[in-house]
């Protein structure tokens, strides 16, 4: 059973998968993207086939004090698109500081300056935090917001998580 987390942003989507057991996640390469520009759902749908993915967690940047912003709209129906174009559930997770903790993490590979510095390693960690996060919580039983297809459109469950409000990725 193997989840895609998606760390989405206006100029790069940090993107990780899970293993076939749905315990760990690991970093897929970053997809860049022209700010302003249609977001990668053909590539995001190539993913999902390409690792029989059977559900999408993305990252939800909600403000530091929990409130939604134009960012976060603007995620939310990416991620409904994808799900309407996957036929697989959406769950919208917390992404508050998940950018601090990967850059963090990065620089703790002792990597060259250099190379823990690319923007892309950081934001495939996001992703990686993102989809971690949820996984572990899904073990213990916990639920996030999940948008999923159904016979009238979308459908939202769950207790939703807050994020940041970020998008500069």
């Amino acid at each position: 059973m193997r989840i895609l987390g998606i760390d989405f942003g206006d100029r790069r989507v940090g993107v990780a998968v899970s293993d076939p057991t749905g315990t760990l996640a690991s970093p897929l390469p970053t997809l860049k993207r022209r700010a302003g520009k249609r977001p990668p759902l053909a590539a995001l749908e190539a993913l999902v086939k390409e690792y029989g993915v059977v559900g999408l967690v993305m990252g939800l940047p909600l403000t530091p004090r929990g409130e939604e912003s134009d960012w976060t709209r603007t995620v939310r129906e990416v991620g409904e698109a994808l799900a309407r174009r996957t036929g697989l559930p959406v769950h919208f997770v917390d992404e508050r500081y998940t950018s601090v903790q990967a850059e963090r993490a990065v620089r703790g590979l002792g990597l060259p300056k250099g190379k823990r510095e690319q923007k892309e390693r950081i934001d495939a960690a996001a992703a990686v935090i993102i989809l971690q996060g949820w996984l572990n919580a899904r073990k213990k039983g916990e639920m996030e917001e999940s948008a999923s297809p159904g016979p009238s459109g979308m459908g939202v469950g769950g207790n939703e998580d807050p994020g940041t409000g970020g998008g500069e990725h």
